[in-house]
């Protein structure tokens, strides 16, 4: 079983990749979705998506717990959480402790078929209000968390895929 992080900034086709690969794996997909449809325009992209991915995938609403929703996947089945920084952007509102989600998170990981998928933040300016500085921040951390444990991680630029770790061959 392998875990794919895929970073990217903001349309860099980060969601299109891990759904491909995903596809492309041969098992059942699932969608595991942190957003949640908290106004019109958040509805119609969510019930867009879903009609993009079609009747094959399964989805699982998971805006805080993913842990959890990792338990829900099957031996057969590879998962798309899309997107962590939505799922730091929740916990964060509803006051969770961000590190101890990321380590339940990284322990629900092990022995399932994952790709990840989180906007890169460290590549634009420093926000000018605290809370998006710590937002910016939990965020970063996760990344870099989520990057340690997993075995791939891919950087998407323009819809192009960088390999930034590949699993090691022993």
């Amino acid at each position: 079983m392998t875990s794919t992080l895929v970073l990217g900034g903001a349309r860099s086709g980060k969601s299109a990749y891990a759904l491909r690969s995903a596809e492309a794996g041969g098992r059942r997909p699932v969608m595991i979705a942190t957003a949640q449809a908290l106004d019109a325009e958040m509805a119609e992209r969510i019930a867009r998506h879903r009609a993009e991915r079609g009747r094959a995938w399964r989805t699982i609403e998971a805006p805080l717990d993913l842990s959890g929703a990792l338990a829900e996947i099957a031996a057969d089945e590879t998962a798309v959480i899309d997107c962590l920084t939505l799922w730091v952007s929740n916990l964060m509102h509803a006051e969770r402790d961000v590190p101890r989600e990321t380590e339940r998170l990284i322990a629900a990981m092990r022995g399932k078929e994952l790709l990840l998928v989180a906007n890169e933040v460290g590549l634009g300016v420093v926000p000018d209000n605290a809370l998006a500085r710590r937002f910016r921040d939990e965020a970063g951390r996760v990344n870099q968390a989520i990057a340690a444990a997993a075995d791939r991680v891919v950087f998407l630029a323009a819809g192009l895929p960088l390999a930034l770790k590949e699993p090691s061959r022993g």
